[in-house]
């Protein structure tokens, strides 16, 4: 009998996996301000679901094609005549409502919407795994490999432009990473869930950190640990499994923001 036969095993394997590539990440999310345009990335993953069963597509390749082409869509549009945070309200809402009304029109597809919405981890298979992995090494190699560009063009755009460094460019990279863990994500925690998972463990680790790297690393940690402790919470206590993930990453976050405050008093 293998290790992948327990579901328990592909569910934790799973997690961590999403975890490795979500929380470095969003830390780059949390430094340049950029929630809420992975919470409208991710809104429009239920979307990319729709297109992929209408044409009988790998779920995977359907969320990955319409976050890029949401992103895409939110870097033409910004700055003609609407300002950033109106256009995300827009673009996530819609997308996320006319996923739900194509998803809807399907016809002989049975779709578990609520495993799309809010993750089924549990179900998680050897595909699955290896979807999921293998799109997380390619986030983790992409920052590896932009991780000083991206950087000093977050940091300092000016700084970026006069050390021959394309501050556009290395925003498109952080896209295309922000569109793989979306699309390798949805599986575990669901889409009105990932921009939680991206944003949560990293803003946990801040009070913790002196360097960017260092920040990174305790982000990866707090993520992991975040998934492992939802689900163990969740299969003892029978709750749904990506909820629980989130909350034990938001207890995290409360813990960090109280020792931020001690600290202050000190």
């Amino acid at each position: 009998m293998s290790l992948l036969d327990s579901f328990l095993i592909r569910a934790a394997l799973a997690g961590v996996g999403v975890a490795l590539a979500a929380a470095p990440l969003g830390c780059f999310v949390v430094w340049r301000r950029m929630a809420y345009f992975g919470e409208a990335t991710a809104h429009a993953a239920i979307l990319g679901v729709a297109l992929s069963l209408a044409l009988e597509l790998p779920v995977f390749a359907g969320v990955l094609a319409v976050a890029l082409i949401m992103a895409a869509l939110i870097s033409t549009l910004n700055g003609r005549g609407h300002s950033v945070d109106t256009l995300l309200g827009v673009l996530a809402h819609a997308a996320l409502a006319i996923g739900l009304v194509a998803v809807s029109f399907l016809q002989g597809v049975r779709i578990d919407l609520m495993a799309y919405l809010f993750g089924d981890i549990l179900a998680v298979g050897r595909t699955d795994l290896a979807v999921i992995w293998g799109g997380g090494a390619c986030v983790l190699g992409l920052l590896a490999w932009r991780w000083s560009a991206l950087l000093t063009a977050t940091l300092n755009p000016d700084l970026a432009y006069a050390s021959g460094i394309n501050p556009k460019r290395e925003e498109m990279v952080l896209t295309l990473a922000l569109a793989l863990v979306i699309a390798v994500a949805i599986k575990v925690v669901g889409v009105l869930l990932i921009a939680a998972l991206l944003i949560i463990p990293a803003a946990a680790a801040r009070p913790f950190a002196a360097t960017p790297e260092r920040m990174a690393v305790i982000a990866t940690a707090i993520g992991v640990v975040s998934a492992l402790g939802g689900l163990w919470v969740a299969y003892q206590s029978d709750t749904p499994t990506g909820p629980t993930i989130v909350c034990i990453a938001a207890v995290a976050f409360t813990v960090s923001s109280v020792v931020r405050g001690l600290r202050r008093l000190i």
